[in-house]
C-alpha cells in the first residue's frame, strides 16, 4: 500500500484531503507545516508528499526543496490556494522548477487530487 503525507496548515484541508485518500486505498499522514513533515520523513517512507506552499513556521517551496535533496523517489505534489492571487502560476510554477511533479490550485476536487495521486504513483501501489 502506497504511503501519503499530506502537508497543510488547514486542518479541514488536511482532514478533506486524508479521507478522500483513504478512500481510494492510501495509507496517509498529516503535518501541519513543512517541519513536522520533515520529521515524520526522517522518520518512516512515504511514497507520495502533497504540499500546500503557504505555510507557517516552514513553507511549502523550502520543504519541497529539502524533501527532493533528502528523498529524491518521493513523489511530490504542490498545492496552493493562495497562489493566484500572489502571481498567476508564479509559486505553483516555482514548485514544479524545484521538483515538485505536479501542482494544483485549491481548493482540490476529488477527482483532481485522485486523478494526481494515481498517475505519479499509479493504480497497482493501492491496496
Amino acid at each position: 500500500m502506497a504511503r501519503v503525507l499530506i502537508v497543510d496548515d488547514d486542518e479541514i484541508s488536511r482532514q478533506i484531503y486524508a479521507h478522500v485518500l483513504s478512500d481510494e486505498g492510501y495509507e496517509v499522514e498529516e503535518a501541519e507545516h513543512g517541519g513536522k513533515a520533515i520529521a515524520k520523513l526522517e522518520l518512516r517512507h512515504f511514497d507520495l508528499a502533497l504540499i500546500d506552499l503557504l505555510m507557517p513556521v516552514r513553507e511549502g517551496i523550502e520543504t519541497i526543496i529539502e524533501a527532493r535533496r533528502r528523498w529524491p523517489a518521493m513523489r511530490i505534489i504542490a498545492m496552493s490556494g493562495g497562489a493566484r492571487r500572489l502571481s498567476p502560476g508564479g509559486v505553483l510554477d516555482m514548485a514544479l522548477g524545484l521538483g515538485a511533479e505536479d501542482a494544483l490550485v485549491k481548493p482540490v476536487s476529488r477527482e483532481l487530487l485522485t486523478a494526481s495521486v494515481e498517475r505519479l504513483l499509479g493504480a497497482v501501489s493501492r491496496a
